[in-house]
């Protein structure tokens, strides 16, 4: 791609860029074409992964925002493996729903959530790039979908689960092998492979083209942002190679000692690589599994 035609890649635009009100545009249209219906953010509402620490690049980017319908909505940006990562993704949500509601309030303040999660590594098997779930609570026999009676306002307002409990949308960018051709292929092509074209009318993606050329940065933020890009292709390219190295020392022994060792080597060469590149312990124990304990010995 052309440095004139080139893009800056969502996770990077996400942390620096799309907090700004005038880009709240680009970040709309993602939602929009995700949850189908047209979204209006009214503010972003800062979060605790917001870092601009210098070891920030490997860390997830998270954005909580509030649309039209004062409902809120969580975009997760994560680059790495983590452990455990649908329960966090639960924790997530569950602490954004306590976060919104006082002491003493009454339930029905409780808002409405919709986790988004941009996945680039490997979670689970299947072979879909967009998942989608949510709570409905049906009939065993009867298959019906029970629907609440409430009392607001003085009006009796009939409402179902789904329209209450969280939402949840996890995107597996790398899954994504098609030619675009819906504004929502459109979009996962622009996440993987930062292609916007010229005559998108996908909601966002022509703000983006505007507003995420390469270009349009000065000296300082291209030197910055080719520095992030060059890291995650370093951590990449470290994490597969330390994966052969670990198989095939395993293969080489042919006894179960010798793959226990070869991996155990595996794990500790990309934990040496990624501590000299200066990851902090906690993330490199994510990605490799080994204590933080032995991570500090080595």
């Amino acid at each position: 791609m052309e440095d004139d035609n080139k893009f800056i890649r969502f996770d990077w635009a996400a942390k620096r860029m799309l907090r700004d009100k005038a880009n709240f545009g680009v970040f709309e249209g993602l939602i929009t074409v995700l949850l189908n219906e047209p979204v209006h953010i009214i503010e972003i509402l800062e979060s605790e992964s917001n870092q601009e620490e210098s070891d920030d690049k490997f860390n997830r980017v998270d954005i909580k925002a509030r649309d039209s319908k004062d409902e809120i909505i969580l975009v997760e940006i994560q680059q790495a493996r983590e452990l455990y990562y649908l329960e966090r993704v639960l924790y997530g949500v569950a602490k954004t729903i306590t976060e919104h509601i006082s002491l003493g309030d009454k339930y029905d303040k409780v808002k409405k959530v919709y986790s988004i999660s941009i996945l680039y590594f490997d979670l689970g098997q299947g072979a879909d790039y967009l998942y989608h779930g949510q709570t409905s609570l049906i009939g065993v026999h009867t298959k019906d979908t029970l629907k609440i009676n409430t009392r607001d306002k003085g009006l009796i307002k009939i409402k179902t689960p789904d329209e209450i409990f969280p939402e949840y949308f996890i995107i597996r960018v790398n899954e994504f092998n098609k030619v675009a051709k819906t504004p929502l292929e459109e979009w996962i092509d622009y996440l993987k492979n930062g292609h916007i074209k010229e005559d998108t009318t996908a909601p966002g993606l022509q703000e983006a083209r505007q507003k995420l050329q390469y270009l349009k940065m000065d000296k300082a933020e291209r030197k910055a942002y080719d520095r992030h890009i060059d890291n995650i292709m370093v951590q990449n390219d470290v994490l597969d190679t330390a994966k052969m190295e670990g198989r095939a020392e395993g293969r080489a022994e042919g006894r179960a000692e010798g793959r226990a060792e070869g991996r155990a080597e595996g794990k500790q060469s990309v934990a040496q690589r990624l501590k000299e590149m200066g990851v902090d312990i906690q993330t490199i124990a994510q990605a490799t599994g080994l204590s933080t304990e032995e991570i500090t010995r080595l």
